[in-house]
């Protein structure tokens, strides 16, 4: 009898232990509720609002050497920040080592939206904070460790190539006295200089936030800008089909003018053969005594 029983016993034994453990999982999953998605990343508008708003603090003491010495290797990577931010930013890069650019294109400089030339040693290029230096002084930088101040100023969320003349334009305006002649990257220009304040705790002016939010007010959906982040030059450009990404050094479209003062507009000549040959490449008519430089 009990050698009939024992298998009955087990089958209805196995059948309670499965009930409960679907019982159980039900109740799991009732009480869990669906899963939550990831937050999405947030805008420049929105983070924009969070920055406290106060008045410039005085100049005093300010000094560029309160930032580190300039264009240090913070990264130990063994170039210095401005040969890192040159290699990231330009194409058509003639490098004389892993490090050092001699020439190269800027294409197209952010600020005014024209192609610009590289030149080691007489350039028109500069590297500019985003989020200028003396204003971070005056936003709140006084108050940091000088490590702090020494990444801050190396750091390549708030750094780019750019136009020279644009950059001696800008000084240490915010955006309620400065912002670049090329409308298109507006929204981005912005965008990274609030990401620059919300990494590193500083403020706005009231006037500096009422400009950058009308600036946004045009392109609510603009993304915070990241450490990753590179700058994009197909969001700013009129033919991003023509923009190669930044720091690559593959086929590019070089600009191609029609005269010297086309060329000259946009900050390039001279043009040498020996400094940028893809550059004189396609704009050697304009090399009317065929000496290697055009728009001499």
């Amino acid at each position: 009898m009990r050698s009939r029983l024992a298998p009955l016993l087990t089958a209805l034994l196995t059948s309670a232990v499965a009930a409960s453990v679907a019982l159980l999982g039900a109740t799991t999953a009732a009480t869990a509720g669906p899963q939550s998605r990831p937050a999405a990343p947030p805008t420049a508008l929105t983070v924009l609002e969070t920055l406290p708003v106060k008045g410039r603090a005085p100049m005093t003491g300010y000094d560029r050497s309160r930032f580190g010495v300039a264009w240090e290797d913070v990264n130990g990577n063994g170039c210095d920040t401005r040969s890192d931010m040159l290699a990231r930013d330009l194409v058509e890069r003639v490098m004389r080592d892993r490090c050092v650019v001699l020439s190269g294109v800027l294409y197209p400089d952010p600020y005014t939206g024209r192609p610009m030339t590289y030149v080691r040693g007489k350039s028109v290029v500069d590297i500019d904070h985003v989020v200028a230096l003396g204003n971070t002084w005056a936003t709140g930088a006084q108050q940091l460790s000088p490590a702090v101040r020494e990444r801050l100023a190396n750091d390549p969320l708030n750094l780019l190539a750019v136009s020279a003349s644009a950059n001696r334009q800008k000084r240490d305006g915010d955006a309620a006295t400065w912002l670049p002649s090329n409308k298109r990257y507006r929204c981005s220009y912005v965008a990274r200089q609030v990401a620059v304040k919300e990494k590193y705790g500083l403020w706005v002016t009231a006037a500096e936030k009422d400009a950058i939010r009308r600036i946004l007010s045009t392109c609510p959906k603009q993304k915070l800008p990241t450490d990753a982040s590179l700058p994009d030059p197909a969001a700013w450009t009129s033919a991003p089909s023509q923009t190669p990404a930044p720091g690559s050094s593959s086929s590019t479209t070089v600009p191609r003018y029609a005269n010297c003062t086309e060329a000259r507009a946009a900050g390039v000549t001279p043009i040498r053969r020996s400094e940028t040959p893809a550059l004189y490449a396609a704009n050697s008519h304009m090399d009317r005594d065929k000496d290697g430089v055009a728009c001499e």
